[in-house]
């Protein structure tokens, strides 16, 4: 099983980069400077990868290498382009399914809803570029190989993804406490892309905004809610209830 990758030094981070090479993360030394390093602090921003600036000590026990104050997470998966990956989706399936995750930024629950998502014949995850988990060893790991399984594409802003399903007659539901309407009461026998929002925040409500539909699932306990894994799984297993 493939699992992410760590690279590390100034210019190895910088020809992958180049390469376009699919980075997860990229971790920086804390007071890090010089001028071959701002070049690259650059390019990563450019590229808008998700970073994270660390102790010296936390980049030693990434690698034991020579890391130069930089260290890069190739993931191990290669992303597919979001609009081929929903067009050819409309064209071999009567009723394409998509999970749309909003700053979902635990690995582990972005590994147990891939894990999900392959259970259930998903058509595809979407995720936006900056703000989510990456996907990493541990993502690898939770999802027991549904992460090879399932097409994920990344998008610069999830409202434009949005707009292109829609454009396609894909209907957009988000699953969210902000509702008085059941989950199961909605119709997903037709062609169809849930949301779920990140773990503390939920669904922007600029995203919530563009949904053909708002939904919850409902709660009968002490408990106001699930984590967001669970949540997906209820939700996917309830859409091929309807289909079958």
């Amino acid at each position: 099983m493939t699992t992410s990758l760590n690279i590390y030094g100034i210019h190895a981070v910088e020809k992958a980069l180049s390469n376009n090479e699919s980075i997860g993360k990229v971790f920086i030394q804390k007071g890090l400077s010089g001028p071959s390093f701002k070049v690259l602090e650059a390019q990563i921003r450019q590229a808008q990868i998700p970073t994270s600036y660390v102790p010296i000590e936390k980049l030693n026990r990434l690698t034991k290498g020579n890391h130069q104050g930089v260290v890069a997470q190739i993931s191990p998966v290669a992303f597919v382009d979001f609009e081929t990956m929903i067009t050819q989706a409309q064209e071999t399936r009567e009723a394409p399914l998509f999970v749309i995750l909003d700053q979902v930024s635990d690995v582990r629950n972005v590994g147990a809803i891939l894990r999900t998502a392959a259970c259930t014949d998903v058509s595809g995850i979407i995720i936006p570029k900056t703000g989510s988990a990456p996907l990493n060893e541990d993502t690898v790991k939770t999802s027991a190989g549904g992460i090879f399984e399932v097409p994920i594409a990344k998008v610069e802003h999830i409202k434009d993804a949005i707009y292109f399903l829609q454009a396609f007659d894909i209907q957009v539901v988000a699953i969210t406490e902000k509702s008085n309407d059941l989950f199961y009461h909605a119709d997903f026998t037709k062609a169809t892309a849930i949301i779920m929002g990140s773990e503390g925040k939920g669904i922007m409500d600029s995203v919530l905004s563009l949904s053909d539909a708002k939904v919850k699932i409902p709660m009968t306990g002490q408990i106001g809610s699930l984590n967001v894994s669970v949540a997906c799984s209820v939700c996917l297993y309830e859409i091929v209830r309807q289909r079958q």
